[in-house]
């Protein structure tokens, strides 16, 4: 993906700014976990879409402390183990008491996102979702990958803090190679000037 092409990343004021947003829609819960699953969890349009309750909770039926996305609901090979982010956590706990209340839920075969017609939904579902939030809010050169590469950005810029390495963030994204992780990665303009004043 050349440069030119990549969706753009969201500043820290843009994502709280459009989870707010988000919440008082009519489904206005269920917008923003599909947000926040891109923008705190990484996740490409078809993993949301292909998210299983049977994916985020543990043995005893509740929302876990990670997602374990299957390959089957990712991208070719590229099924992972993902923390759950805590604001995600708790939103997902609500969707779950949410899910529960319907006939006939399944934990282990229901899906996370479902839509008023159906018990699932689609990842060109997802990607209009995105398109059209995106528009909704003025953010210009935004798509569904937007969440993922700010995502991918973020844990980049902070993995080292907690004694990580870009290693760790390919294995969170999901990449086959780190080459593509990286490609993923917006620079800072910023710390490139300050790091040439600590060589």
């Amino acid at each position: 993906m050349r440069l030119g092409k990549q969706a753009k990343t969201l500043s820290k004021g843009q994502v709280n700014s459009l989870t707010a947003f988000l919440l008082g829609r009519r489904h206005g819960l269920r917008d923003q976990t599909v947000f926040l699953l891109s923008v705190k969890a990484g996740l490409r349009a078809k993993e949301i879409a292909h998210l299983r309750w049977s994916m985020v909770l543990a043995s005893d039926g509740e929302v876990g402390s990670a997602i374990y996305l299957t390959d089957s609901a990712s991208k070719g090979s590229s099924g992972r183990v993902i923390p759950l982010n805590k604001q995600l956590q708790t939103n997902l706990r609500q969707m779950l008491q949410v899910a529960r209340q319907q006939r006939n839920f399944d934990p282990l075969t229901a899906y996370v996102i479902t839509t008023e017609r159906s018990e699932r939904t689609s990842p060109q579902a997802v990607v209009n979702m995105f398109r059209r939030w995106y528009q909704d809010v003025g953010l210009l050169g935004c798509s569904s990958h937007s969440g993922r590469r700010t995502f991918i950005t973020n844990a980049a810029k902070k993995i080292s803090t907690v004694g990580g390495s870009l290693r760790d963030v390919q294995a969170l994204a999901g990449h086959s190679s780190l080459a593509v992780t990286q490609r993923y990665i917006d620079g800072d303009s910023e710390a490139r000037t300050k790091i040439v004043d600590l060589i």
